[in-house]
């Protein structure tokens, strides 16, 4: 069985010696063979160490060893950490939280079974870390599903769309998890654009942008725009975005990344 989603769990480690077993702890193990087949999958061709977030008692720990690349396991619960230890010896383990983890750096690979409690906040150390070439990861479906901008995106895409490609691959069933949570999970393969379309020093300005044009008020693009200070009036936004292709009854969570950067670039 694989990494635990806990849906209510707290994230540190539990106390040496308490009871309970993966079911006390809240812990939803994946057991599904084909979805661990499939995320190993998503990292075999890619190159450099592996990190994996969360690995529990290694279900899918054991095929990325077999990999024969560098693998390190980053585990809350000593109990697991110890076990996979014995089991793994040639595995790095690290008792600890990923969100205090500091990446080694350098390329690498991220992959893990994000809890499901903790996915917006596991998500934003993931791409506030230096390094990493590829993310396969395990989540929340309906989170998945905005990460990849199904059905347009969201802000917290858009600030990070010219650096990473979101990308969903599939959905996983519930019944993949033991026990059984109440939601789908997704695996979300997360890219490092390489070039970024932006530079990495005018991530604070880009994101910014974003920002006030998401939340500016307005009902239709142009308006919005005008408020968020990108055009000093209507007409000109109308103007910009009809030379752009983009219509004027769009919204923010329409625009494409080449549309935002070119956005950025005019403001």
């Amino acid at each position: 069985m694989a990494r635990k989603n806990p849906s209510s769990r707290s994230t540190r480690p539990r106390r040496a010696g308490s009871a309970g077993g993966p079911h006390e702890l809240g812990q939803n193990l994946l057991i599904d063979r084909a979805v661990i087949g499939r995320m190993v999958e998503l990292v075999a061709p890619t190159d450099g160490p592996i990190t994996e977030i969360g690995p529990g008692d290694g279900a899918l720990t054991a095929p990325l060893a077999r990999l024969g690349r560098p693998l390190t396991a980053v585990e809350i619960d000593d109990r697991y950490a110890r076990r996979l230890r014995s089991r793994l010896p040639g595995v790095r383990v690290i008792t600890g939280d990923f969100l205090d983890h500091r990446l080694a750096p350098g390329p690498q690979v991220l992959v893990g079974n994000l809890p499901f409690h903790q996915t917006t906040a596991m998500l934003r150390r993931v791409l506030q870390a230096p390094g990493w070439t590829r993310a396969v990861l395990l989540l929340q479906w309906e989170v998945a599903r905005r990460r990849a901008g199904i059905g347009g995106s969201t802000l917290m895409t858009a600030q990070w769309l010219p650096w990473f490609d979101f990308r969903l691959d599939r959905r996983v069933p519930s019944r993949a998890f033991e026990p059984r949570p109440g939601v789908d999970g997704a695996i979300l393969i997360i890219e490092r654009r390489s070039p970024p379309l932006l530079p990495a020093g005018e991530r604070g300005a880009y994101r910014e942008l974003v920002r006030r044009v998401f939340t500016g008020p307005g009902a239709r693009l142009p308006a919005i725009l005008r408020r968020a200070g990108c055009f000093s009036s209507t007409r000109a936004a109308a103007g910009w975005l009809g030379r752009s292709g983009i219509a004027d009854s769009a919204l923010p969570r329409d625009l494409t990344v080449e549309d935002w950067v070119a956005l950025y670039r005019r403001t």
